[in-house]
């Protein structure tokens, strides 16, 4: 009877996988990193279509790692990065043990289709090619950028890759079918930034998938980004002047450095400077041109928990004149190129879940409203990209808020240009479970671990009770 029941159980599995036209395989391989043999491991390949609408059609294959200190853990960790467009698993090289992720039980690091180590890889080496070579002859990077993205999307379409099939709610369907194929319980989920509204929307479309949330400076998709970029940069700028006028020792530098850095950039929009610059590796010096683009990328690039002490500093020498140093550390950037990305999942995403709803008048008129950041680079995707780029909007439930009673926490800087405790709030208001974890002067991936109190802990003791702030941090 008993070995009946468990058949008749398997069966059942079975059919149900089997009415959405596919079943979700896992494919061994051998690991990706270096795993202390004192863990369980198993790695592997999830393989499922590439487009569930077309089930016998292409497949994708997304690389995980799953790992367990004993047998007997149900509580797993799955975890993906954000971006979109960077590789979960190549941020490790090495797990032991003694890692904090096995804190609260297994741990599961999960590639997304279409990043760096997934089959088929998204990459587009073209960009990256382009906007050095802009820099290098002073071209029109719009235009030369332009080119490349349309000769990768070409290349990428003629292997027969269907670009629209790479989005957050195939994502999501992807975390729910390697739940299922691994045959394990309801997952703790932790995401970051893009990962974080991803994470979400696993939980609008699969909620059985979901135990409960760890959300660290999540972007819901249901926002719209590009319309509101330039307001949250804003709002983090306000809080490094505040900071400022209320604890500069001089007054006459740093007391006015609000009015003096809007009178500066306002003033500096449209403005052509040239800096001479050599590349690694070269011999020989270029004259490139840059413009207050460049001054205020190195400005919000250190709007972290490391640097964000000097950015007052740094914003004085910029107003000054004394660009050089800060306009060369973004081109090292840009000369060095941005390899771990692979520009064509985030192009796609973008594309289909932010671009495809964003009003360009209202994208336009935040330059308007902030004159200082007119010309400020908030994404490296934008409309005209995705007019070249071709793919379908994801349908409009993507862009509805997610109702859900699941537990989760969700941190933020309140320094973070990108993703602002605006966005926690947003979240939290249809999530009445949820509980917001805001880290003063930090910025974008707060530490959960702040001031010797560990807050990731305390939720995970208990996900429903409510944590306990201490000093710098807000709990709302």
């Amino acid at each position: 009877m008993k070995y009946s029941l468990i058949f008749f159980l398997l069966l059942l599995r079975f059919e149900m996988l089997m009415a959405q036209g596919y079943l979700p395989k896992i494919e061994p391989c051998q690991c990706f990193i270096k795993v202390d043999t004192a863990l369980i491991s198993q790695c592997g390949y999830l393989v499922v279509p590439e487009n569930r609408q077309q089930p016998a059609g292409r497949t994708v294959k997304l690389p995980f790692v799953y790992l367990r200190k004993n047998v007997s853990d149900s509580n797993i960790i799955l975890y993906t990065t954000g971006g979109p467009g960077y590789s979960t698993i190549a941020n490790f090289t090495e797990i032991t043990a003694r890692s904090d992720f096995f804190q609260f039980g297994g741990f599961i690091i999960f590639d997304q289709r279409g990043s760096k180590k997934s089959i088929p890889c998204l990459d587009c080496p073209e960009v990256i090619a382009a906007n050095i070579r802009a820099y290098k002859q002073n071209l029109r990077k719009d235009s030369v950028q332009l080119a490349a993205v349309r000769q990768c999307r070409e290349r990428l379409a003629a292997k027969g890759i269907d670009l629209s099939a790479y989005n957050t709610i195939e994502s999501a369907a992807d975390i729910n079918d390697l739940r299922r194929a691994l045959q394990l319980p309801a997952l703790h989920l932790f995401g970051m930034s893009y990962s974080g509204g991803l994470m979400l929307t696993v939980a609008r479309n699969h909620p059985e998938t979901v135990k409960t949330l760890i959300l660290n400076s999540p972007l819901p998709g249901y926002t719209n980004y590009e319309e509101e970029a330039l307001f949250n940069t804003n709002e983090a700028l306000d809080k490094v002047f505040e900071n400022c006028e209320a604890d500069s020792t001089d007054k006459n530098v740093y007391g006015k450095l609000r009015e003096r850095f809007l009178r500066y950039f306002s003033g500096i929009t449209g403005k052509t400077f040239t800096i001479r610059y050599r590349e690694k590796d070269s011999l020989q010096d270029l004259t490139i041109n840059y413009t207050k683009k460049e001054l205020l990328d190195a400005i919000r690039n250190r709007l972290n928990r490391w640097q964000l002490s000097t950015v007052p500093f740094v914003m004085n020498e910029m107003i000054n004149g004394r660009h050089e140093v800060y306009v060369k550390e973004i081109l090292d950037g840009v000369f060095k190129g941005d390899q771990a990305l692979s520009h064509g999942m985030r192009y796609s995403i973008y594309c289909t879940e932010q671009i495809a709803y964003a009003r360009k008048e209202l994208v336009k008129r935040q330059e308007a409203i902030l004159p200082w950041l007119a010309g400020a680079a908030f994404n490296n995707v934008d409309h005209a990209i995705c007019d070249c780029w071709k793919v379908k909007p994801e349908p409009a439930i993507a862009k509805t808020p997610v109702y859900s009673n699941i537990p989760a926490i969700i941190a933020a800087g309140d320094v973070d240009p990108w993703c602002r405790p605006f966005y926690n709030r947003l979240i939290k208001r249809y999530m009445p479970n949820s509980q917001i974890l805001i880290v003063h002067d930090q910025g974008h991936l707060p530490s959960f671990y702040v001031n010797g109190v560990d807050y990731l802990q305390q939720f995970m003791r208990d996900p429903f009770k409510k944590m306990v702030a201490s000093k710098g941090v807000t709990i709302e």
